[in-house]
């Protein structure tokens, strides 16, 4: 049976990273990022490898040109192998955004900025990039977004880089927690699927108006506040966030400070089959930082989305979307 695309490029990116692994007695994610480098620079850039594996990569290397490949096609294979390496890691416990949440928050952007012919957009949480490369390969054509990309994890920050090179998108990434300082200016669009946990630095996190008064502060909540800060007035923000995000003993502050900055724009309940468990479940939070002028939508657009297989109930939301977007003239 022929090969799919995404089937060959994986075997393409995992078969040249065991080779690597093996040689360089390192990780598998260690290994993927290597191979990724040499496939992107058309040449093997590890000086220490053997003649013999040299020959065995290089055989691996001609039987692909990446060019003839859809970017989309390059995300999906190189994002396999990188949860491939991430089961058996210290990266285990790092989620990665499903695509199809990728490519609805896509189409959520589109509709929100129809009116910018460019946009500059930053995922303060990047990880390997999966949730914003999905949403730069279905730009709309003619489109340009300048991105950006923060994490603290070296590892996956180096992942996110090479993916960025491989799938020919301009990203510029800064390795850094990304509730410090950010040496970025504010932008159109900010999209993350929140950190949820607790934020262990407690001399930054008092810079924050939703810090704890006692204990830990929640991550998820302080990168709620430093986006919107680093969102332009107007800008709009695309969050991925845990259902009882609202229903915590520090929402009543949430509640205040998004009242004080932000109009809430959507809010659309994910469906519970996408995850492991109904705790882990999550909605889109969509909301649109105050400017001097602005005002609210006549009201907030509700929906629970249903499963994609329902066709029947997809085009009825949709179309309720559709209608939303009329009546509050975002469309």
């Amino acid at each position: 049976m022929k090969k799919m695309p995404i089937e060959k490029l994986f075997s393409l990116f995992n078969e040249t990273a065991e080779i690597l692994q093996e040689e360089l007695q390192c990780t598998y994610l260690e290994a993927l990022a290597e191979t990724g480098e040499n496939i992107f620079q058309q040449q093997i850039v590890q000086p220490e490898i053997s003649e013999i594996t040299k020959k065995r990569l290089e055989k691996k290397y001609s039987e692909i040109q990446l060019p003839a490949y859809k970017s989309d096609d390059i995300r999906r294979a190189y994002q396999f192998a990188i949860l491939k390496g991430m089961k058996d890691s210290v990266q285990a416990n790092h989620q990665m955004t499903p695509d199809t949440i990728g490519y609805f928050i896509s189409y959520l952007i589109g509709k929100f900025t129809n009116d910018q012919k460019d946009i500059s957009i930053l995922d303060p949480a990047v990880g390997t990039g999966n949730l914003l490369f999905a949403i730069l390969n279905k730009k709309e054509q003619g489109r340009r977004m300048e991105a950006y990309g923060v994490d603290v994890d070296d590892l996956l920050l180096r992942l996110g880089y090479i993916g960025a090179n491989l799938q020919m998108q301009s990203v510029e990434f800064f390795n850094q927690d990304a509730l410090k300082p950010l040496f970025i200016d504010p932008v159109d669009v900010i999209v993350c699927d929140l950190p949820v946990g607790y934020y262990p630095d407690a001399a930054n996190a008092a810079n924050f108006s939703l810090k704890r008064e006692q204990g830990h502060s929640y991550a998820h909540h302080l990168f709620i506040e430093q986006s919107i800060k680093h969102t332009k007035p107007g800008g709009y923000l695309f969050f991925l966030i845990p259902n009882d995000l609202f229903e915590s003993e520090e929402a009543p502050k949430l509640h205040e400070y998004l009242k004080e900055t932000a109009y809430i724009q959507a809010v659309l309940q994910l469906p519970p089959s996408m995850f492991a468990s109904g705790q882990a479940a999550k909605s889109i939070l969509v909301l649109q930082k105050k400017k001097t002028g602005l005002k609210p939508p006549g009201e907030v657009l509700l929906a629970a989305i249903p499963k994609l297989s329902n066709k029947e109930a997809m085009d009825r939301m949709l179309m309720k979307m559709e209608n939303w977007f009329e009546e509050n003239k975002k469309g």
